[in-house]
């Protein structure tokens, strides 16, 4: 599952976040900007936009649980004071992985608000890799990798020459399966990449323990259909507008 997406966000304002990016150093909002659909309106406005939410509905079903965000920024590698040659990527691996539970799929999004492309570290996936299953995860070989669990797929396991690249618009999304092999490499040009990544699953899905990778779920939010199995706690934020 990967595709793209042409969504208008016309009516959302989006200087918020360039003015708290421009509050922020460049070294935190690479990858600290987590969950603030739980603290910002507007950011719960884009995580639970209709048209965002007809998209992931029709791939997982009308239940759908908004589980985890986080905004990932990807500066011009020579603005950002790096120990050594240490330059920002993001290693290959599986979404799924990290997210400790089962049950259903997962959708990831990323919503682009930065143009994006092979320069500044375009996404990159495997077709057709989420039929393999969760694949050896080990911990990375090159410093630098984005990733909290500073996890790799080994590079005998990912087939890097049927990768293909995902270039972006800013306003569009590109939405990939949990299971989808996918990386990024560093941002090589002179421009910022930001983009808004959001994590959405059924609501057949449960959490399961992992020594791993642990993992608690306090921003999870019901954000369209309704919830039977209470596996997830919605924590929707007094300010979120209901509108399913």
């Amino acid at each position: 599952l990967q595709h793209l997406l042409n969504i208008s966000f016309q009516s959302i304002n989006f200087l918020c976040v360039h003015n708290l990016m421009e509050r922020a150093a460049h070294e935190y909002t690479q990858y600290n900007l987590h969950n603030i659909h739980m603290e910002h309106e507007w950011a719960m406005n884009l995580a639970s936009h209709p048209n965002l939410l007809q998209e992931i509905t029709a791939v997982l079903g009308p239940n759908v649980i908004l589980l985890d965000s986080r905004f990932i920024c990807k500066y011009s590698s020579s603005d950002v004071p790096q120990k050594e040659d240490i330059v920002p990527y993001v290693a290959w691996h599986q979404d799924i992985k990290s997210w400790g539970f089962e049950g259903g799929s997962v959708a990831s999004v990323w919503l682009a608000f930065d143009d994006v492309d092979t320069e500044n570290g375009v996404l990159q996936v495997i077709p057709g890799s989420h039929k393999q299953g969760v694949l050896e995860h080990r911990i990375a070989k090159i410093p630098g990798n984005m990733l909290p669990s500073n996890l790799e797929i080994p590079k005998h396991l990912v087939n890097v020459e049927d990768a293909v690249e995902c270039p972006l618009k800013a306003g569009q999304v590109s939405v990939h399966d949990g299971l989808t092999l996918h990386a990024n490499e560093p941002n090589m040009s002179d421009d910022r990449k930001c983009g808004f990544v959001i994590c959405y699953i059924p609501t057949t899905a449960y959490p399961v323990k992992d020594a791993e990778c642990p993992r608690t779920f306090p921003a999870s939010v019901l954000v369209d259909g309704t919830d039977k199995f209470q596996n997830f706690q919605n924590n929707a934020p007094k300010f979120f507008k209901k509108t399913f």
